[in-house]
């Protein structure tokens, strides 16, 4: 077994999993999205573009792709929210929300990309 590779699954599944976590509920309630949830996702998609940028295999750059993707929007998400949440005095709305949920629904999508990518790349590999 190969601690490198069960260490990168495992963060690409958190980081997928907890960006799931975040997204799930109603996109215009922000009661039902949890920023600790949020920053945890972006937190973890940082480890994984970090992990990933030893690999200099064309999968490696894919899965690397994927996790910068993924971060962008989820930092760009965080931002949207502490911007709404500070700007107006009576905290985020459902409309601001939305957009904050948007962004990390397509950092989801590509977290599922990734470990679309993950299961491919397992599933080809060939004891020698």
């Amino acid at each position: 077994m190969n601690l490198e590779k069960v260490v990168f699954g495992f963060f690409v599944l958190l980081a997928a999993t907890l960006n799931f976590g975040f997204f799930i509920g109603d996109i215009d309630r922000p009661e039902l999205h949890n920023i600790y949830e949020l920053m945890g996702a972006v937190v973890v998609n940082l480890i994984v573009v970090v992990l990933k940028f030893g690999d200099r295999t064309q999968m490696g750059a894919i899965h690397l792709a994927t996790s910068l993707v993924a971060s962008l929007q989820l930092i760009i998400a965080a931002a949207v929210w502490a911007y709404y949440n500070n700007a107006d005095p009576m905290g985020i709305s459902g409309a601001d929300m939305s957009s904050v949920v948007s962004l990390s629904g397509g950092a989801l999508f590509a977290n599922i990309v990734s470990v679309v990518l993950l299961v491919i790349e397992t599933a080809s590999f060939r004891r020698t």
